[in-house]
């Protein structure tokens, strides 16, 4: 069930990121240089985009790593705040409802 506090409670494996982003750095450089060895100037400078593009993400991560852990709440917390009600999915909102249901 969706809260709306989701962005802060959520969580990234930054160890994968780094390695998938390292993985696309490396394969978008050497499309950079075989397309450029091979005069495709227009896919050379896509996948140059694509190697600055990976670059800024891959810097990203290696900082968030950097940074260490913040609050983790263990196993036994939820991610997100629990609903104090239970409410019927289907059911439709009325004017002056509080808001927290299926419907915006």
């Amino acid at each position: 069930m969706r809260t709306g506090n989701e962005p802060a409670t959520a969580r990234s494996a930054l160890r994968l990121r780094c390695g998938l982003a390292s993985w696309g750095l490396f394969w978008a450089v050497a499309g950079t240089v075989l397309f450029a060895i091979t005069d495709h100037p227009g896919w050379a400078a896509a996948c140059g985009v694509l190697v600055a593009v990976t670059a800024v993400d891959l810097s990203l991560v290696i900082r968030h790593i950097r940074q260490g852990p913040h609050f983790q709440p263990g196993r036994d917390v939820p991610p997100y705040r629990p609903v104090s009600e239970r409410r019927d999915p289907w059911e439709r909102r009325g004017p002056g409802d509080d808001g927290r249901g299926p419907y915006p």
